[in-house]
């Protein structure tokens, strides 16, 4: 067991936190030595915890400077299309919500990497406690068996072998090692009280972890949430529900400071216990436990002895030689006292089940189970646990410095709206180039369109009924709102125009139409998530237009962001579901 000790070295994060500075409330420099204890250990966790506040602090005046600097400043317009100059806009959006995306990821990781230490933690103490308890259980069961069996029967066969003095000293001898015995027992420490607190940290420990990964889990559904409904708000053009977003952007972007506070303080305090726990266990554990016990279960070295080695032997030994005596007597003193028998007889069994549970007991005072125990649970804490809260940081500050970028984004795009509501309140109802004045209008040539649009009849009627001809004189060109639809899709919009000609199947047919791959994903994926999908597939193709897309470039990043918040949404909800 030379090389079990060599198995854990505390890793270079612990030393990196450890070296952080420790001040207390009066800026004054703290021992970094792990003392929970202590006020001022305390006071520098808090004063570490409260960076968390400093940076909220910041980002909010920061955004304030910011959303000042946007209703104070006019819109960039373009004098030729009166179309805002968006494209920066667009991309802070795509780029923030890449972000919290990919912090989200980072933060799913280092969830599950603290839950698997602490459960690693949990479950070595919950070993050790078992161990300890069956140590209390034999020690108990054994002294018990001593103290009153054996001492029972010894009184009996004093009065039986009253006349035999040869007999006497025979019982006399085994009274001394039935003493030797209970006063090596009783040298065995009391952990008792060891045993009490291992189960109650235990306990403790795995409940605040359980509410710990709960609410975590909660805050990176909140912020897929979050970017999923700003890119429907902003493809709708909704100023509620980007006031809405704002508020719940605001809402977590506090709750992240808040977690990168806690999970600083946290991760700073654990490394200080990581790298040196042998010093803390030995001063807790001085009061019901010697210094060289404590070390020999911590270290489990060849080098040291077993503190217990001696009691144990001499134990044995005491039993055996009552062993030896209660043959004797068996043998010689039956032709004689016949009603000795049941006696003796009671106290072969004793010593029987004595020296078995002398057996158990000297395994379970070996240090090598303690010790894998111990071991354990340092890898689990100093390893997963603290790595799992570095990432756990990492994801708070990348989210709360996204989400800050991303309300002030959301800020321009609802002040951008407001503006344009404005300027169309003053366009006049009966301009013919007014897209609404244009949908209300009468036009006698689309009178029958509903014919048109008819597949009960066959192709060949359908192609007998032709609309009347157009002179040269009536062909219009197309108004300015098809031409600024052409910079966006393409193609001027025709969404009023007959389908006889143009080769579209009718609407009975479409949904056999459905390539392979939308087929197998709706199958798979649910009800639920099959409406969400469809939901937000049909919002963005009809929004698709919309004034912060610039470019097909920009387009192709916004459906990306869009189709991973899907994913992303969806393997939460499929996560809870499951847990």
């Amino acid at each position: 067991m030379a090389t079990a000790r060599l198995d854990y070295v505390a890793p270079w994060w612990t030393y990196w936190l450890h070296n952080f500075p420790h001040f207390n409330f009066f800026f004054q420099s703290v021992d970094n030595t792990f003392k929970p204890e202590e006020a001022s250990y305390q006071q520098s966790l808090i004063f570490l915890a409260c960076v968390g506040a400093v940076g909220l602090g910041a980002s909010l005046l920061v955004l304030s400077v910011c959303l000042v600097c946007l209703c104070c400043c006019r819109r960039d317009l373009n004098e030729d299309t009166k179309i805002p100059n968006t494209c920066c806009l667009t991309w802070s959006a795509v780029i923030t919500g890449l972000i919290i995306c990919s912090a989200v990821g980072v933060g799913f990781y280092g969830n599950s990497e603290t839950n698997d230490g602490v459960y690693q933690l949990t479950y070595s103490l919950y070993n050790a406690n078992h161990t300890l308890g069956g140590l209390n259980n034999l020690v108990a069961g054994s002294l018990g068996n001593v103290q009153t069996g054996l001492k029972q029967h010894l009184e009996r066969l004093d009065e039986i072998f009253s006349t035999r003095q040869d007999y006497l000293q025979a019982l006399r001898f085994m009274q001394l090692m039935v003493n030797n015995v209970i006063r090596e027992m009783t040298t065995l420490p009391d952990i008792t009280k060891a045993n009490v607190d291992l189960a109650a940290i235990a306990d403790q420990t795995a409940l605040v972890e359980y509410y710990r990964w709960l609410i975590f889990l909660l805050l990176l559904i909140l912020d897929l949430v979050i970017c999923l409904v700003m890119c429907l708000g902003m493809a709708k053009q909704s100023r509620w529900l980007l006031i809405t977003i704002m508020a719940f952007v605001l809402l977590s972007m506090i709750l992240s400071w808040a977690s990168l506070g806690a999970g600083t303080a946290t991760a700073v305090g654990t490394s200080d216990f990581c790298v040196s726990p042998d010093k803390f266990i030995v001063n807790q554990t001085k009061d019901f436990l010697s210094a060289d016990v404590a070390h020999y279960y911590l270290f489990c070295s060849p080098n040291l002895p077993n503190p217990f080695q001696q009691s144990l032997t001499i134990c044995q030994r005491s039993l055996t030689t009552m062993q030896i005596q209660i043959q004797g007597l068996l043998q010689f003193s039956l032709p004689t006292f016949p009603t000795a028998e049941r006696d003796l007889l009671g106290i072969q069994r004793l010593l029987n089940s004595t020296e078995f549970s002398l057996h158990q007991l000297t395994a379970l005072l070996d240090c090598r189970g303690l010790h894998k125990d111990y071991l354990d649970a340092l890898m689990g804490v100093c390893y997963d646990g603290v790595e799992g809260l570095l990432y756990l940081s990492l994801f708070s500050l990348l989210a709360a410095c996204a989400l800050s970028g991303m309300l002030c984004a959301v800020f321009r795009v609802w002040t951008l709206i407001g503006s344009r509501d404005k300027e169309y309140d003053d366009i006049d109802e009966e301009d013919p180039f007014n897209p609404e004045a244009r949908r209300i209008s009468y036009n006698p040539r689309r009178s029958n369109i509903h014919s048109f649009c008819s597949y009960t009849s066959s192709l060949g009627s359908q192609a007998s009924l032709h609309p009347p001809p157009q002179s040269a004189s009536n062909i219009m060109p197309p108004p300015e709102y098809m031409n600024q639809s052409m910079l966006f899709g393409g193609s001027p919009r025709y969404e009023n125009v007959p389908l006889i000609g143009r080769g579209s199947p009718p609407p009975s047919c479409t949904k056999d139409l459905k390539p392979p791959f939308e087929q197998e994903e709706e199958r798979e994926c649910g009800p639920l998530f099959k409406i969400l999908f469809v939901s937000v597939r049909h919002i963005f193709n009809k929004h698709r237009h919309g004034f912060f897309i610039c470019s097909c470039r920009e387009r192709f990043f916004f459906h990306f962001l869009v189709n991973q918040l899907c994913n992303a949404f969806y393997s939460c909800f499929y996560l809870t579901s499951v847990l």
